[in-house]
């Protein structure tokens, strides 16, 4: 099957009971056994198996072309389950540009049970291959970055990896499936935040892993679901996994959107510079075409005049959204740098944006009036 059609039909059954074409919402937390004390359903208890649950994760792994998939009540508790599998001493090569979430967690958290990392500019594949030590057991890459959008090779990156002894994570969030699909580049794991484009909708908060092979490393990946906690509820399942049924549809939507509004930044005299691997001139841009089926709907830019000047923007859209996020229907825009804290490297006059569902047009004509509103008083 391709793709669009797993996205709209995959896991999907007709109620036997009802005939409902909706799937029902499985709330029990408890299941009967049967007078010989097995569980001839397949279900114990909510937190190791639920159908919601086990329908989505079947989907994820579908879609990603993967043998198994794990989901996880957010991205974080995905990430940090990651880390959790390894042992103390083992050294992860991390992205200098990536979701600052999965820095801290690491330096913050995971530093103190023995873990080391390195990180470095996952598009220079040398620097990659000059942090590889003897304990390396993880290369961690997100591509595009956040949130300067740099484009790894996904395929050069994990033959490195296996060459050392160590697996390819790749975080597949920004893409998601219908755009990229790492496992099938050669990388071992792809995570995703389900929160954002898979559900589609800012109203669910999820994370998954998808393994390309259903191996040791995996299934302690399982065990750690298991008996750590974090999974995901019936509902937010089921949310999610309605919110992949229209999946096909927003990322064209999204990528045409982003490229659109990538092309009227280019060319806007108060923006320094534009992101967006769609445009011909972006370093990436050629790998990008390789390996991605289309471009999203992240973008990134630099305002003329510093932090005080993209603040100015963000603060003068009128159809854009102020707010921490992406991946759902409406258009948000953010100076990334007060977010992510003292610790950042993000250039202080950048502005992340997540291309909604509106009208290019309209939303192109927002971020006009708000870059020449720039040193206006308002």
């Amino acid at each position: 099957m391709k793709i669009e059609t797993i996205a709209a039909q995959a896991t999907h059954k007709i109620d036997p009971a009802t005939g409902a074409v909706a799937p029902p919402i499985y709330l029990s937390t408890t299941f009967e056994r049967d007078e010989d004390g097995e569980y001839p359903r397949g279900y114990t208890y909510s937190r190791s198996t639920n159908p919601n649950r086990e329908a989505l994760e079947e989907c994820l792994a579908l879609l990603e072309g993967g043998a198994s998939a794990a989901a996880f009540s957010s991205g974080m508790a995905a990430i940090s389950t990651v880390f959790m599998a390894l042992s103390p001493g083992d050294h992860v090569v991390l992205p200098n540009d990536c979701y600052h979430g999965t820095t801290r967690v690491m330096e913050e958290v995971f530093s103190q049970w023995g873990l080391a990392s390195s990180k470095v500019d996952m598009s220079r594949p040398d620097q990659v291959r000059e942090a590889v030590l003897p304990n390396t057991r993880v290369i961690w890459v997100e591509t595009p970055s956040n949130p300067l959008l740099k484009i790894t090779d996904l395929g050069e990156i994990a033959e490195i990896a296996h060459h050392a002894g160590a697996m390819c994570v790749c975080d597949n969030t920004w893409p998601s499936p219908l755009l990229q699909q790492p496992l099938a580049l050669g990388a071992d794991l792809a995570m995703h935040s389900t929160t954002k484009y898979l559900g589609g909708h800012e109203d669910v908060m999820g994370g998954a892993l998808v393994a390309r092979e259903e191996n040791d490393f995996f299934r302690k990946v399982r065990l750690i679901q298991n008996n750590c906690g974090a999974v995901l509820a019936p509902f937010d399942s089921w949310l999610t996994l309605r919110g992949i049924r229209t999946l096909h549809l927003r990322m064209t939507a999204h990528s045409a959107n982003a490229m659109q509004i990538a092309r009227f930044l280019q060319d806007h005299s108060r923006v320094e510079a534009v992101h967006y691997p769609g445009l011909e001139g972006h370093p990436g841009h050629a790998i990008a075409s390789r390996q991605m089926s289309g471009f999203g709907g992240m973008l990134s830019f630099q305002v003329q005049g510093g932090k005080e000047a993209a603040m100015q923007v963000a603060a003068g859209v009128r159809l854009f959204v102020r707010a921490t996020s992406l991946g759902g229907t409406q258009s948000l825009i953010e100076h990334r740098a007060s977010i992510e804290g003292a610790t950042t490297n993000t250039p202080k006059n950048l502005l992340r944006v997540s291309v909604g569902l509106e009208n290019a047009g309209d939303l192109i004509e927002d971020l006009s009036q708000a870059l020449d509103g720039v040193g206006r008083d308002r």
